[in-house]
């Protein structure tokens, strides 16, 4: 299963998902279901939400240790 950061890193920085959604131009419920792993974000969004977060997109990113099916992150 593909898994993202962006609740983590939200937390850390004292961002909340409103606060997100608002910066992206998305709503509530899209940038929740990102934060909880149920939808992954686009790499353009992954992008724009690193940059809001003044962060590295890898930083983003859980490792797949090789054992990624990519078809589910499709």
């Amino acid at each position: 299963m593909c898994r993202n950061r962006i609740r983590e890193a939200l937390a850390a920085r004292g961002i909340s998902q409103t606060e997100l959604a608002n910066k992206l131009g998305k709503t509530f419920n899209m940038v929740n279901l990102y934060a909880s792993n149920k939808v992954q974000p686009t790499i353009l969004v992954l992008y724009q939400i690193a940059d809001i977060l003044k962060m590295d997109v890898r930083e983003l990113l859980l490792p797949n240790n090789g054992i990624l099916d990519l078809e589910q992150c499709i």
